[in-house]
């Protein structure tokens, strides 16, 4: 595995059934996640999981409580046979400055969009963030976020597991190197399949998710 480049807020660990996902994480780590909330408008809600300092792993997955979106859920969901870890998210304190400084060098990581959910002590958080997918469809190339004045997810004392690295993987690495460094994010991929795939360190022993 290599170094996590030190900007990662989050990964992202989608599936097509929430509760089926959060139990087998537990299984594998012996870590239960948490609930995190649910993303009005969206039809999704998400599990969390600490990965130590300012990081963390969302499960995300539909919510049943939620009618149908009008537009298809976010990361691809709706068509996923299986969980797996989509894409990842890298922190910046002016989002609007590293969108116009990586568009300046001639990488654009896509519209900015509000966001917001409410956890489950009932506190609203609010973020922005660029498209997911808008740089690049593997996922490998992380969209942005700015959690502005609002509390981060991990203020909430989550249940952790240490991150001990990362990888990712493309076809055509050559062609993403520029596209992270327009964002300022050290990570060199690795040819082959796409995928992004992350180690961490549990009451169980290692266990990579991918």
């Amino acid at each position: 595995m290599d170094e996590v480049p030190e900007p990662l807020d989050h990964f992202v660990l989608a599936t097509p059934d929430l509760d089926a996902t959060v139990a087998e994480f537990a299984r594998r780590t012996g870590v239960e996640p948490a609930p995190g909330g649910a993303h009005p408008g969206l039809g999704t809600r998400n599990h969390l999981i600490g990965l130590g300092g300012i990081r963390y792993l969302e499960i995300i997955g539909p919510d049943p409580d939620q009618p149908d979106p009008d537009e298809p859920r976010p990361f691809g969901i709706d068509g996923l046979p299986e969980a797996r870890t989509v894409t990842w998210a890298v922190r910046t304190a002016d989002l609007d400055a590293t969108v116009a400084r990586a568009r300046a060098l001639g990488h654009d990581p896509g519209e900015i969009r509000p966001m917001r959910r409410r956890t489950q002590e009932g506190h609203e958080l609010s973020w922005r963030l660029t498209r997911v997918g808008a740089a690049h469809p593997s996922g490998v190339v992380p969209f942005l976020i700015d959690w502005g004045d609002s509390a981060h997810p991990t203020s909430s004392d989550l249940p952790t597991v240490r991150l001990l690295g990362m990888e990712a993987h493309v076809p055509d690495p050559a062609a993403i190197r520029p596209l992270l460094g327009a964002i300022g994010v050290g990570l060199d991929p690795r040819p082959g399949p796409e995928r992004i795939s992350f180690a961490v360190d549990t009451p169980n022993g290692e266990v990579v998710f991918d």
